[in-house]
């Protein structure tokens, strides 16, 4: 009497990879009666368990099955596409709609059998499905971040993510507006936006934009300097986001014609807090809104982690001890100036000191400062607020910019009667601070004995140690960026980002400060009275030795914290 064999048979891939040899029949059989059992993708259960490798599994499929192999990582996905299948059929079945090409829509899988996915996402699209193979841990990956990006419907966010976001506070610069739209008490987008700011949080965020377009919506993070999408909520939810952020940050919902300035607190727990900037301004298809993360932490900085040179630093603390005198900061916008000056101003920060700070806006509190925000709408501005710092006793003003003639005629006056002025300028290095205030009105003389120091910086994305990789450049090439024949005979090693997948996908993580410490000496004060141009200043600052932001920037990449790429995206002109 014959037996009945209760086996299942081994067939499609899992017979190709014990054919293959990749996989012996018994370990086969097992994995594919549990995947069954469990409801697992085969592919899927076989690389969680590491029975297999993922590259050589989708070659033995490609080949077995004729399916196209695709790298999805090259592949640009449509997000609009993805919605079109909900989120628990793309991850029941591992199966996500990549592109489409005419009525046909390309299904990435990395298991080529699963025809009963192929089915029902062919329901929902309403058109022809063609599958495209992916390696595992790519489409997995894929999947995450397409989900994440396409954001469909704010649905399956757990409030309970957010238990620590409920004790939203508004800062005290705007008069509270009543809330009058019911349109904006909805939960979703609040939880929404809750996930959006704490999210930014962990990632280091310093701005976040909301961008309303004609046929889409997006979410950009300014991480490390670069700005990078995030998330693309559906563009129906524009402007409830909006609204929500600006009842958030105590600003006039009913108003969409002009910009607005408000602020917003999130306390994450007793002792930490962090404050929100935000910024509104009308576009063509709606609000635009920018947030900058104001991190009170970030004043607190050591100088030790802004990234000087031994003897830069030591110019720095020169100078900034000094009793009376100007010390600039100059730098394009997100160069890390207001870091710089508040780390000067922590440094002065003591009992026997009366420090203060006219601000545009006030950015960052600091306990023992008196800090004044200025409001052109008021009158109260940057002129008005030096001459009132004057009577009081001041030993210390810090003036957020110097940005025409009046403001910095009162500064060079208060620095050359007994006080210690710091404050910025928007001009690329120390000589051309120089010249721009000869250019505001500001006499030779006035600004020859009025500066004590300058200093010009940048900000570039520093290497990720563990990543780094080294590169190897011949001597012509070190010698066209900048190096000189000596360093080289000397040895320099360069290196560049790695990738450090999930962990760093950038291969930078952080931003390291590239500066020029410029002191005003006596021959640059001859100089600056004999009415010298920039160029001029700039070849007596380097006889002096005193680095330009090019050569330090060299410095910091020979040391390996960071690129010729970076150092070249903010030196060069």
């Amino acid at each position: 009497m014959a037996v009945t064999s209760n086996r299942i048979p081994l067939g499609g891939l899992a017979r190709k990879l014990v054919a293959d040899g990749l996989l012996d029949e018994q370990t086969a059989l097992r994995a594919f009666q549990t995947a069954l059992s469990s409801r697992t993708p085969f592919v899927k259960y076989l690389i969680e368990n590491k029975l297999a490798d993922s590259t050589t599994v989708a070659h033995a499929a490609s080949e077995e099955f004729g399916v196209p192999l695709v790298d999805i990582e090259a592949v640009s996905i449509d997000p609009e596409i993805v919605k079109l299948v909900s989120e628990e059929l793309i991850r029941r079945h591992h199966a996500l709609p990549v592109f489409k090409r005419g009525s046909r829509v390309f299904i990435a899988v990395s298991d080529p059998t699963n025809l009963q996915a192929l089915d029902e996402i062919k329901f929902h699209v309403g058109g022809h499905t063609d599958a495209v193979l992916v390696e595992e841990h790519k489409l997995a990956k894929a999947i995450d971040n397409s989900l994440e990006a396409a954001d469909t419907g704010l649905t399956g966010v757990d409030d309970s993510d957010f238990d620590n976001l409920d004790d939203l506070e508004i800062g005290a610069q705007q008069e509270a507006q009543p809330d009058t739209s019911a349109e904006v008490d909805d939960a979703p987008v609040v939880r929404f936006v809750n996930r959006v700011l704490l999210d930014a949080i962990k990632r280091g965020a310093s701005d976040l934009h909301f961008e309303p377009y004609e046929r889409f919506y997006r979410v950009r993070f300014r991480v490390d300097g670069m700005l990078a999408e995030i998330a693309k909520p559906p563009l129906a939810l524009a402007f409830k986001i909006a609204a929500r952020i600006k009842v958030m940050s105590r600003l006039d919902v009913s108003e969409r014609r002009v910009p607005q300035d408000g602020r917003v607190k999130l306390k994450l727990s007793k002792t930490k807090s962090i404050d929100f900037r935000v910024s509104t301004c009308p576009t063509l298809y709606g609000e635009k809104i920018v947030m900058r993360i104001l991190d009170s932490d970030a004043s607190k900085l050591n100088i030790d982690q802004l990234g000087y040179e031994d003897f830069q630093k030591e110019l720095f603390l020169r100078n900034l001890h000094k009793p009376y005198g100007m010390f600039l900061v100059t730098g394009p916008t997100g160069s890390g100036k207001t870091v710089s000056l508040y780390t000067g101003i922590n440094i002065l920060n003591k009992d026997e000191i009366n420090i203060s700070t006219a601000e545009d806006p006030v950015e960052i509190n600091l306990a023992g400062v008196n800090q004044l925000q200025v409001d052109e709408r008021t009158g109260l501005t940057f002129t008005k607020a030096l001459k009132a710092f004057l009577r009081q006793d001041p030993d210390v003003i810090l003036v957020g910019e110097i940005r025409d003639i009046e403001t910095g005629s009162i500064a060079v006056k208060a620095a050359q009667t007994g006080h210690m002025v710091m404050s910025t300028l928007h001009t690329n290095d120390g000589p051309s601070t120089v010249t721009r205030l000869q250019d505001m009105g500001i006499p030779p003389f006035a600004v020859a004995t009025s500066i004590n120091l300058i200093t010009a910086q940048r900000l570039a994305r520093r290497l990720h140690p563990d990543f780094r990789q080294p590169l190897n450049l011949p001597p012509e090439g070190l010698l066209a960026e900048g190096f000189t024949r000596q360093e080289i005979d000397g040895g320099i090693t360069l290196f560049g980002p790695g990738n450090g997948g999930a962990e760093c996908p950038s291969g930078y993580k952080g931003r390291v400060g590239i500066y020029q410490v410029m002191p005003i000496t006596e021959t640059m004060k001859r100089l600056i009275m004999e009415g010298k141009n920039a160029v001029q200043l700039a070849d007596q600052a380097a006889a002096e030795g005193i680095w330009d932001i090019r050569k330090s920037g060299l410095s910091k990449a020979r040391q390996g914290m960071t690129s010729m790429a970076e150092i070249n995206r903010v030196t060069m002109e």
